[in-house]
């Protein structure tokens, strides 16, 4: 049997700017974006490539905004993904190398935390 992830609900506290800032300045794709009544609403956006998105809206959880850390995304070049996340205007760490790989880091507006890893090259 396969477990796959496909979902990761954060929670923020201002359902449009968390929007705005994953879809115009990270460049995920923006999947659904539906309100399905006063109390619940459902945004679900997909980074460029991946099987697994990440959901946000209002009524979704009660976990304090910006409380999740460590959310990892494999890119194929670190240095281009710096360049091009500084260049839509995400604040972003250096590139820092480490023996498994090399990494980036950047928070959303409340302070949900993300590392973006390039793979050590492997012979």
């Amino acid at each position: 049997m396969d477990y796959k992830i496909e979902l990761i609900i954060l929670p923020v506290s201002d359902v449009d700017r968390a929007k705005e800032f994953y879809a115009d300045k990270v460049g995920f794709v923006v999947d659904h974006d539906q309100r399905v009544s006063d109390q619940l609403r459902f945004v679900q956006l997909t980074p460029p490539g991946s099987a697994c998105s990440i959901a946000f809206g209002e009524g979704l959880v009660d976990t304090p905004p910006g409380s999740v850390h460590g959310l990892q995304i494999v890119v194929a070049d670190a240095d281009a993904a710096h360049e091009e996340l500084s260049a839509r205007g995400v604040a972003v760490s250096a590139v820092e190398d480490l023996a498994w790989g090399r990494f980036v880091y950047f928070s959303d507006p409340d302070g949900n935390a993300w590392a973006l890893q390039e793979l050590p090259h492997r012979e």
